[in-house]
């Protein structure tokens, strides 16, 4: 069992990991690899900025009438 993974290696155990679909051996080997992967550690950093994102979506949207009114406000515009 080799404990050393390329950068391709731990980005895939990475993005299993994102889905809970990662053994304990692959993720003892991501541990390892991203004590001296710098690059690997900002992946892994910025798939966990955009996993929280997508599962805490903060998202506001304007109401349909809202919408509406802007909808006819540019066809206004375009039809001039």
């Amino acid at each position: 069992m080799k404990i050393k993974l390329e950068c391709h290696e731990a980005n895939h155990i990475c993005d299993k990991n994102q889905y809970t679909e990662a053994t304990f051996w692959e993720k003892v080997k991501l541990t390892f690899h991203l004590i001296y992967c710098r690059a690997c550690r900002k992946y892994t950093a910025r798939n966990s900025k955009l996993t929280k994102a997508v599962n805490n979506p903060k998202v506001k949207s304007i109401p349909t009438s809202d919408k509406e009114a802007l909808k006819k406000q540019i066809h206004q515009e375009i039809s001039k």
